[in-house]
């Protein structure tokens, strides 16, 4: 067994290679009441396209979101409502990226761990739960087609997207559900739900010489055989659309802008451009940044205002947006804030505020079990260890900065999504 220690913080870590290709991962709290688990499988909503033993498979929208809906279902009934009988607080979710299934709890975490991996790893779907999915699945899908944000958002995907999958609801349409059989969703689970696409990462009041004989003793012992993945045709910095506008039944305009950029290669470069691009955006636009405070009190942009930088299927994209009503003036502004930044770079007043504040961030993300499971998953997936994260934070130069601003954020890659009154 690996075990990392990282002094400037006060954690431990321990990683253990199961034979069937399983990392677990546990950062033990022997002060915490709670214990946290979380099974996390390198496989998401952008994953539509596969090869296997030299095959390609191709499977329709939103198979990866529904297949975490229909997980839950056991021979001997709801795993969700077993778990939280036992006492644990039981919950999943699907992004573009990964599926991943997690609890917490003060008691019985050996025996909810228990539960959870068996669940996971044991599919069983019927005609009839299929069925009755689509339709759940479908009311959420039309429940989105309607929502003021969804559009917004996924508007501005599609305008900035030709080809790549991160332009498509998670979620999928009701006629991409429609395809989806009992069939599908066993061939999706055996190609990704194995030990060696997969992550456990625990933290808490836990046990890892625990952990690992539940995972070694209720898991697959094969690793199975790790998929080639194809998004697509590859995009060029180009939006398809420069701007779209949609109106619906909102009370103030609402607006996302978004620009395409390449992102880094995989392990610690992409874990340094995440930190740079967090820094990058709180100067160009946080709720401190000069730009905020003009706009904010001119009445152009509320407290909503944000923006986030985000890489997936080999395409990088940052956002910003919120209401406002004049978005396209908002628009106009961030770019003029965007082109001095690139051409001065940051106040180094600013710049140290900032760094200070995303330490001061970092460190008091530690307190909470799930940041720090969450974070180490999708550290693993993308290979790089999130717990080195504060050592990164205190190299990062201005320089990284003003660099960001300059091949991140061209105005000719950029495109915005705009809801009106109706």
């Amino acid at each position: 067994m690996e075990h990392r220690q990282y002094p400037q913080i006060g954690e431990q870590l321990y990683i253990e290679k199961l034979a069937n290709g399983l990392s677990i991962f546990a950062v033990p709290k022997a002060a915490y009441h709670k214990s946290f688990a979380f099974y996390a499988v390198d496989y998401g909503g952008v994953d539509r396209r596969f090869n296997l033993s030299g095959t390609w498979i191709d499977t329709p929208q939103g198979v990866a979101h529904f297949l975490e809906h229909e997980m839950f279902d056991m021979e001997y009934g709801d795993a969700l409502t077993k778990l939280s009988s036992n006492g644990a607080n039981p919950n999943a979710f699907t992004s573009s990226d990964i599926t991943a299934y997690y609890f917490e709890c003060t008691e019985k975490f050996d025996e909810n761990l228990d539960t959870l991996l068996s669940f996971v790893s044991t599919p069983y779907f019927s005609d009839t739960s299929v069925v009755k999915e689509q339709g759940i699945i479908g009311q959420e899908i039309r429940m989105g087609e309607d929502d003021p944000d969804y559009n917004v958002y996924y508007n501005l995907m599609k305008s900035l997207f030709r080809h790549n999958p991160v332009r498509d609801s998670v979620a999928g349409t009701i006629e991409s559900i429609s395809q989806i059989t009992p069939q599908t969703l066993y061939d999706c689970h055996k190609v990704f739900y194995h030990p060696s696409n997969m992550a456990l990462c625990v933290s808490g009041n836990v046990d890892i010489s625990q952990v690992i004989e539940i995972a070694e003793r209720i898991l697959p012992k094969d690793p199975g055989e790790n998929p080639g993945r194809d998004y697509g045709q590859a995009e060029d910095l180009k939006p398809e659309e420069y701007k779209v506008i949609k109106a619906m039944e909102v009370s103030q305009p609402m607006f996302i802008a978004g620009c395409k950029s390449i992102p880094a290669p995989k392990g610690i470069a992409t874990q340094r451009q995440d930190i740079i691009s967090a820094i990058a955006l709180d100067i160009l636009a946080g709720h401190s940044s000069p730009l905020y405070i003009r706009l904010y009190g001119e009445g152009l942009v509320y407290s909503d205002f944000s923006a986030s930088y985000d890489a997936s299927a080999d395409v990088a994209y940052t956002l910003f947006g919120g209401e406002s009503s004049d978005p396209e003036r908002v628009f106009d502004e961030v770019n003029k804030e965007i082109e001095k930044l690139s051409d001065t770079g940051p106040d180094s007043g600013l710049f140290q505020r900032t760094l200070k504040a995303s330490i001061g961030s970092y460190v008091r993300s530690l307190n909470s079990l799930e940041s720090i499971c969450v974070g180490i998953a999708n550290g693993h997936f993308l290979g790089f260890d999130a717990l080195t994260g504060l050592d990164i934070l205190k190299s990062i130069k201005e320089e990284e900065i003003t660099n960001f601003y300059r091949s991140h954020l061209s105005p000719q890659n950029m495109a915005i999504s705009i809801v009106v009154p109706k």
